[in-house]
């Protein structure tokens, strides 16, 4: 329902009117001329970045799009007649292209691709789509690196056509003919659908929804461009990897546009990281009210109804019927990385319209690879290029299978995976290899071996039945994961890449910004070989490396708290907290007892008993606040490959002496049950004035149950907890990643 507020028009005369959103908006100030200026400014700064398309570009995509348009016209043709039907009704069936994401959007940037969607009457299969449309966009000229993915979540055919890269989705409606002016927003269109028809057509749907709820398209665009280029220099870009992605973003710039109706983009931005920067997650953030009436029956997110829906951390919820959550990928480690970097992004605004600096700023890039002390290695391996593209793609969508299995451990407080693939320092001939760095943050402990051989030999068994399910494993590709320090990063990463990030943007906790951190020593295990199960079909090698290091190697674990309100002075008189030493806005840290060593250090494992943390029908118990003992001890990590098979002999651990220190996100585990929008504190002098009355009659969104922040398996995703370690169809190396405490 949109939000109703009160307009003047000529002759005095009251007529309300209306704004798009779940609640009326927080400020209708117009922008002043300080607003315009800095408008202009940021336009001069992301030129240089091509988030604008050239006018030859826009030119040639629409040509390929015509192209594109054609095929699917003749094509459909060809399957009517082949189904026996009078040319007269092949002539008039229709079939159309249409454009999703951020083409759709008006937001693309020069080289990006273009979703599109293919809609064709009920007559047409998709199995015609992938068969015979496969093969006539594989016999055009334009068309290069074409791969049909027929079991994805989402059905897609990815391809280059004519130097334009393009994902096609496919749809067939349950009417005789689709004609050119077919509106998709009509809900009714969805009745007697399959449920891949109705994810393939929320696209568009929600695309088209979501310039119908904006109340100015082109700020709108402007403050999305900007976003997008922040997020994807922040590293926090990649839906897949447990981030958002663009339609995520799109929708947090669409919130904020609604809150300020008649801010211009520089504005925007600024609001939007003052804005979620304070958002109480999982409050969920949605552009129009959940209609309840579920007249088709498709299921819609709601936590009251859906016991898995309340365990999404961070819900974005699409506004299209049926309503989804955009963001189900997100863990607590990404969100605690997201939060930081909402801070980092308020705080650098703040200085730009204080005059203290410039634009560039906000887009200078991440520095991971000099964030913290320790990464995961994550490679993958094909001796072709066309099998190793698809044992990326299958790989890449796992990651965040590891990063949960990472989460649960007790002794680690923070798993970061670099958005961003590598690829290999010193490529050899006929070995196409793909890296990925996740950077690992622990808690303090008092000794003992932190053994990550079960999380890793979990994600890994995942990764392997998938491929042999789906028919995805061939001969050659690998996987292998390494632990190193950040020292020995210069084996994988160019040294350009290294010296750059090493300029950090905010400095370590109890490091100064310009402090040295001592070198650190580590020893690979090498030499492991394969091993092969009798019968087998495909073996693949596995290999896993350990890493030892000393207790004084440990980090501090983030805040268990999200960033606190201001209090009631500070709110009052309109400032903000104050930026600590490194940088960060003011939050106090809490650093975990390291009591829980003790108990979750050394864990028996019995092969033959049940593994209820990997069984994937098991739902694990929500961890209470404040009893990490218990939780290393119990729940987080129930069992551990410590049998015979997977010690790794004495002679092979090695001691290390590391005293650097490292900065680590803050992450929320129990937010306040109040409303989001009534969480907005006062803006700094800076800011337009805005009525406290108004934020005060803010509706609330539907609540969560937020003593339960353990994620449940998603439905959508069936494979989301860790496996068994056992696979009957393949056998691998189970070697040791080791962290040795004293």
């Amino acid at each position: 329902m949109a939000a109703v507020a009160s307009g003047k028009k000529a002759g005095d005369s009251q007529t309300p009117r209306k704004y798009p959103g779940i609640t009326s908006p927080i400020s209708l100030s117009e922008a002043t001329k300080f607003d315009i200026d800095l408008n202009v400014k940021l336009v001069n700064t992301l030129k240089p970045y091509n988030v604008f398309d050239t006018e030859e570009g826009l030119t040639h995509r629409m040509v390929v799009l015509g192209k594109l348009n054609k095929l699917v016209k003749e094509w459909i043709k060809q399957v009517t007649l082949a189904k026996n039907m009078p040319p007269a009704i092949a002539e008039t069936v229709g079939g159309k292209i249409y454009t999703f994401g951020s083409y759709r959007l008006g937001v693309h940037g020069a080289g990006a691709d273009i979703d599109t969607l293919c809609v064709a009457p009920r007559h047409v299969d998709r199995s015609d789509f992938f068969s015979s449309f496969y093969e006539i966009l594989k016999d055009q000229k334009e068309t290069t690196d074409i791969r049909g993915v027929e079991e994805a979540f989402v059905p897609v055919i990815k391809l280059d056509f004519d130097g334009v890269e393009l994902d096609i989705l496919f749809a067939r409606l349950a009417l005789p003919q689709v004609p050119e002016d077919q509106d998709l927003r009509e809900e009714v269109l969805l009745k007697n659908l399959d449920q891949r028809c109705v994810r393939s057509l929320n696209g568009c749907r929600v695309t088209d929804e979501m310039l119908h709820l904006v109340p100015n398209r082109e700020n709108f665009r402007l403050a999305l461009r900007a976003i997008k280029l922040w997020a994807k220099r922040r590293g926090v870009y990649s839906n897949v990897l447990g981030f958002l992605g663009g339609v995520s973003w799109a929708m947090l710039v669409a919130r904020t546009c609604q809150l300020y109706p008649n801010a211009i983009a520089s504005t925007l931005i600024h609001k939007f990281f003052l804005v979620f920067s304070r958002w109480e997650w999982p409050q969920p953030v949605l552009l129009k009210q959940i209609d309840e009436n579920n007249r088709l029956g498709f299921q819609v997110w709601d936590p009251r109804t859906n016991p898995m829906d309340r365990f999404h951390l961070m819900p974005i919820i699409t506004p299209a019927y049926p309503q989804q959550n955009s963001t189900y990928n997100v863990s607590l480690s990404t969100r605690a990385i997201m939060q930081e970097e909402f801070k980092i992004g308020l705080q650098v605004t703040q200085e730009i319209f204080e005059g203290k600096a410039t634009w560039d700023k906000l887009f200078e890039p991440g520095s991971f690879f000099g964030k913290y002390k320790h990464y995961i290695v994550l490679s993958t391996s094909a001796t072709s290029k066309e099998h190793h593209l698809e044992w990326v793609g299958l790989v890449e969508s796992k990651v965040r299978i590891l990063i949960g299995n990472l989460e649960r451990t007790a002794y680690i407080a923070l798993a970061h995976v670099n958005s961003k693939q590598y690829p290999p320092l010193n490529p050899q001939e006929d070995v196409f290899v793909t890296n990925w760095f996740i950077g690992l943050q622990f808690n303090k402990i008092e000794g003992g071996n932190i053994d990550l051989t079960f999380e890793i030999q979990s994600f890994t068994d995942t990764v392997h039945r998938q491929a042999i399910s789906n028919g995805t494993l061939k001969e050659g590709m690998k996987i292998e994961a390494r632990s190193v320090r950040r020292k020995q990063l210069g084996e994988y990463l160019p040294p350009s890449l290294l010296k750059f990030n090493k300029k950090r943007s905010l400095p370590a906790q109890g490091e100064e910004a310009g402090e040295t951190p001592p070198r650190k020593k580590i020893s690979l295990d090498s030499g492991i070989s394969p091993a092969s199960t009798p019968g087998s079909a495909q073996t693949t090698p596995v290999t896993v490396r350990k890493l030892s290091t000393k207790a004084d190697d440990t980090d501090t674990p983030p805040a268990t708290s999200a960033s606190p309100p201001l209090p009631e002075a500070e709110e009052q008189q309109g400032t903000t907290p104050e930026p600590t030493a490194n940088g960060t806005l003011d939050d106090s840290v809490t650093e975990t007892n390291g009591s829980a060593a003790g108990t979750g250090v050394k864990r028996p494992h019995s092969p033959d008993a049940p593994d209820a943390a990997n069984d994937s029908n098991t739902k694990q118990s929500p961890t209470p606040e404040g009893s990490e003992a218990e939780a290393s001890a119990g729940n987080k990590q129930p069992a551990s490959p410590d049998s015979q098979e997977a010690k790794v002999p004495e002679h092979q651990e090695v001691d290390t002496s590391v005293d650097d220190s490292e900065p680590v996100p803050k992450r929320s585990h129990s937010p306040s049950n109040e409303g989001p929008d009534q969480k907005l504190q006062r803006q700094s002098p800076l800011t337009v004035e805005e009525d406290e009355q108004s934020m005060k009659k803010h509706a609330t969104p539907p609540s969560i149950d937020k003593a339960r922040v353990q994620r449940l398996p998603s439905g959508e995703l069936p494979d989301i907890s860790s496996p068994r370690t056992t696979t009957a169809n393949v056998s691998v190396v189970k070697n040791s990643i080791k962290l040795r405490l004293k």
